[in-house]
């Protein structure tokens, strides 16, 4: 049974008064990949009657009193991703729809969705205890920079208004605060609970742990700034994580340490819960809420990622400590999803962050925590590095010998310098032959050193290791499959002479990217610090940056030379870089020279390379049609 979404639905169930209103950007969508449906049971699951508000209409407070008062409290998140990336392009165009929202309407949803909630709560009920979390909230906690209003913006637990706010994975912060405001506690005494940020008075600031520089002098000085961000990811840790505090003007923002992660036999409790796995049907007429296609047959394993590429959130959110569930558990919801209607013999992903990590990257993190300032894989993999996909494929096979099932793939993308250290093959065969739905997402994002440096990625020679490796396995199996790999460009170090490295290899590997994507720079993460400040939070060097909208179209025209309509950008590129021996009628010209388009197809003799057949570059590979 969903939960209640109506004042009507709440009364069908006895209820007089609900004890919270979990609030959401998105619309309600009853399954474990969504942040909103995991709070919501986690909270019923503790003997709390929980009414969902989804997608409020937000111009004035009187959607926010539907279900009247709630006895302790309001959650708020704006949803699964945050809500300025859910309405507009890296280019900053709205975007015309939404997937999160039925029907792929947009505009369901307002700008800065969390701020705009907390202030209409308040207009309806006052000082009722508000608590914000999701990715929104998570990410902004600190002063940060916006891509979107171009400035240092302060916490969102300041610019909302909100009592408290919980970041990362919530479920076990959320049970604590929970328990503690039907204890009988007020909201701003709940300092203590890991996890959490809350504003003080700055003569009650704790006097241990770390202070990053205040919000003025972050907004003043880029500098400033990229100090403050290596601080915030340095101590984003649950084993040796300090208490931090950012100054806000005359009060303090305090982040107590991360929660520790759950564990195997929590996190089995979490995906054990009623899900209707489902968006509510109340959508129905709308045509549904798209978003839950590519993961209403999917299984996730583990959370965490502990190859934290720097323009990702997920270090910054889930944390970089990978936890799992019991190949029991992954079983049981194997099983569930050959009863769903619709189901046709195929799990889409058993997968997560990254899907081929199954275990923590070296035995001592769970005494001393992840390295300071250091990653596990780039630019080369630690020597303490801990392989092993063994675990993973036996869950493979078991899930693939489920009454019902006929195939299991992997789809949520995996970490191919990771699986090349592993000491035999036997995962990379099983891969390749059995749970290839067509074509393997992998993220190689670029060519050039100096580049996948800045994103804190491994170098281009991993990626062809492994190309050729997968290749030369597809056909050994007699399969026709393909790499889809994931590039980017205009990331804070690429370069002009970058972009056209990346052009260069693109063709010699006959790689062609139908869909490319910019740096997209979103709160929170290394690369946004480095896209704002011009300087790398680690080192304090100075970093290239693309910010003009021509020089990015420029590189992303170089992405795609091939095009015909890219054909003048390109041109400009290399005589920018004194690249002009790229233009001409030579077999590694990216473009013809008097007026003259290169041909559309490979040179003669470019399949001699058996491991640079098949490989695609969507950036969206289309859906598995079984």
């Amino acid at each position: 049974m969903f939960l209640p979404i109506t004042k009507e639905d709440m009364l069908e169930r006895g209820w007089e008064q609900a004890d919270f209103v979990y609030v959401s950007g998105d619309a309600y969508v009853d399954h474990p990949s969504f942040g909103a449906a995991i709070i919501t049971r986690v909270l019923e699951a503790g003997g709390f009657r929980v009414c969902v508000l989804a997608q409020p209409a937000w111009h004035t407070a009187t959607d926010f009193m539907r279900f009247g008062r709630p006895k302790y409290g309001f959650f708020v998140s704006s949803g699964n991703i945050d809500s300025m990336v859910a309405h507009y392009t890296a280019a900053k165009r709205k975007r015309s729809n939404d997937y999160y929202s039925p029907g792929m309407r947009a505009g369901m949803r307002p700008d800065r969705a969390v701020e705009v909630y907390c202030r209409l709560i308040r207009q309806a009920y006052g000082s009722i205890p508000i608590i914000i979390g999701g990715l929104e909230a998570s990410l902004r906690r600190f002063a940060h920079y916006d891509y979107w209003a171009d400035a240092v913006l302060p916490s969102i637990l300041v610019s909302s208004g909100a009592d408290l706010l919980s970041f990362g994975m919530g479920e076990n912060q959320t049970r604590e605060i929970a328990n503690r405001l039907a204890a009988g506690e007020s909201v701003r005494s709940l300092t203590d609970i890991r996890g959490t940020c809350y504003l003080t008075a700055v003569e009650n600031t704790p006097f241990f742990g770390a202070e990053c520089p205040s919000f003025e002098n972050v907004s003043r000085s880029k500098r400033e700034y990229a100090v403050s961000c290596r601080i915030q990811q340095d101590e984003h840790d649950h084993v040796r994580g300090k208490l931090l505090k950012q100054r806000h003007g005359k009060q303090m923002l305090v982040q107590n340490p991360p929660m520790p992660p759950l564990t195997t036999a929590e996190l089995d409790e979490v995906y054990a819960l009623p899900y209707m796995r489902d968006y509510h049907p109340v959508y129905d007429r709308d045509g549904g809420v798209p978003a839950i296609e590519e993961v209403k047959f999917s299984i996730t394993h583990n959370r965490g990622c502990f190859g934290a590429c720097n323009f990702c959130s997920l270090a910054f959110h889930q944390g970089r400590y990978v936890t799992v569930r019991s190949k029991q558990s992954v079983l049981d919801e194997a099983e569930k999803l050959t009863r769903l209607p619709g189901f046709k013999g195929y799990i889409h992903d058993v997968g997560g962050p990254t899907a081929n990590f199954r275990q923590p990257s070296c035995r001592k993190q769970a005494q001393h925590g992840l390295c300071k300032g250091k990653k596990c894989l780039a630019p080369e993999p630690c020597k303490a590095l801990e392989v092993d996909h063994s675990e993973y494929l036996a869950i493979l096979r078991a899930v693939k010998r489920v009454k019902g099932v006929k195939k299991v793939f992997v789809r949520s993308g995996i970490r191919f310098d990771y699986l090349l250290e592993e000491k035999n093959d036997e995962f990379f065969r099983e891969l390749v032959e059995h749970h290839v739905s067509g074509q393997l997402k992998v993220a190689p994002e670029h060519c050039s050193a100096a580049v996948l440096d800045k994103m804190g990625k491994p170098h281009i020679e991993a990626y062809i290791n492994f190309s050729k490796r997968y290749f030369e396995l597809t056909h050994k199996a007699g399969k026709e499959q393909y790499l889809v790999p994931y590039l980017m460009s205009s990331h804070p170090g690429s370069t002009l002479r970058d972009a056209v490295e990346l052009a260069v290899f693109l063709k010699k590997n006959r790689i062609r990217p139908e869909q490319v994507q910019d740096f997209y720079p979103t709160p929170g993460t290394v690369s946004t610090a480095m896209f704002y400040t011009g300087l790398d939070p680690y080192t304090l060097e100075e970093v290239y940056v693309t910010r003009d909208p021509h020089e990015k179209a420029i590189q992303r025209a170089l992405m795609q030379y091939y095009l015909p309509q890219n054909k003048q950008l390109v041109e400009e590129a290399l005589r920018k870089a004194h690249r002009t021996d790229l233009i001409g009628s030579g077999k590694d010209c990216l473009i013809a020279g008097s007026g003259k388009q290169e041909p559309q197809h490979p040179p003669a003799g470019a399949a001699k390379k058996p491991w640079a057949k098949g490989q695609k570059g969507n950036r969206k590979p289309p859906r598995n049609k079984k």
